[in-house]
């Protein structure tokens, strides 16, 4: 079994080195040095033929122009999101650096959390180059079951969209709407993010799986939620600085947010959850956008 490098030792990159060492070797590096076993530099790293990248959306593209060659490296991309500034998807960043037959996508429900205890879940591995996607799925362990799909824009799409109908159902808990209003909002935001991912042609199906619905029902039901948590900040009424301190890392719902609003507005589409999230983001208040999304069809 080939060894696997890591990049990207925040909670994510670190679970997944917790579970992935469990069946190959690996390395694993970030930008400030972790008290981990394997914990190397970033050139040790980069020798790797097989590379897991769990590093922040937002920050990928400047982390490929500042240290990124292409070395035949085969890529397991193990971050969710849509670039705020240019709303490209991280497939399209990635390709500008390596070849689309060299990349893969995780995706599907995964607390870093739970990951790091072992505890059973089930992924989704993305790939045009399902030999690819096959390889990177032999580097799991037991306790997490995995699949293949070649729909890459889709668990891309789902990865990204549900941590901002997170956020909204975040917003829905903190002004205690009820489980009705919450149940509502979860399967209208599966509607809306499947209406959004097939018009960038991602398949149906893909919605209804791990990738979609699964991560969707857990990362918008629980306080393990960085993104949920957001949402319960905003109906509070704190400000997005204000939030990000309280939770220490990134949520990436919040970047996620505005890039749809760009293509929304670019592409003329019909997003009313992730509209109101966006201009709950900006400054409304969340009681007024409430009303205004009941009115909305």
């Amino acid at each position: 079994m080939a060894k696997l490098g890591i990049i990207g030792a925040g909670k994510w990159g670190t679970a997944l080195y917790t579970a992935l060492s469990q069946k190959v070797d690996c390395l694993i590096t970030s930008r400030s040095k972790k008290d981990l076993k394997d914990f190397t530099s970033l050139d040790e790293v980069l020798k790797c033929e097989y590379l897991l990248i769990a590093i922040p959306a937002q920050q990928i593209r400047a982390w490929l122009k500042d240290n990124y060659i292409y070395n035949n490296h085969k890529i397991l991309v193990a971050s969710k999101g849509i670039e705020s500034s240019s709303g490209d998807f991280l497939l399209d960043i990635y390709s500008e650096y390596v070849p689309k037959e060299n990349l893969a996508f995780i995706s599907g429900p995964s607390f870093a959390s739970e990951v790091i205890k072992s505890l059973p879940t089930a992924l989704v591995v993305n790939s045009y180059n399902l030999d690819l996607a096959h390889k990177f799925c032999e580097m799991f362990p037991p306790f997490i079951k995995t699949y293949t799909s070649n729909d890459v824009i889709g668990s891309e799409v789902a990865g990204a969209y549900k941590n901002v109908i997170a956020i909204a159902s975040g917003i829905c808990e903190g002004l205690d709407l009820g489980k009705n209003a919450a149940a509502s909002l979860i399967s209208r935001g599966l509607v809306e993010m499947q209406r959004f991912g097939e018009f960038f042609g991602a398949q149906h199906d893909t919605f209804m799986g791990l990738s979609g619905a699964g991560d969707l029902f857990l990362t918008a039901s629980s306080t393990m939620s960085r993104n949920y948590r957001v949402g319960l900040g905003l109906a509070a009424n704190k400000t997005q600085e204000a939030i990000l301190e309280e939770l220490g890392e990134v949520a990436e719902g919040i970047g996620t947010s505005y890039a749809i609003h760009n293509i929304k507005i670019k592409h003329k589409l019909y997003l009313p959850i992730a509209t109101e999230v966006y201009e709950i983001l900006e400054g409304k208040n969340p009681k007024d956008s409430l009303k205004d999304l009941l009115s909305k069809g």
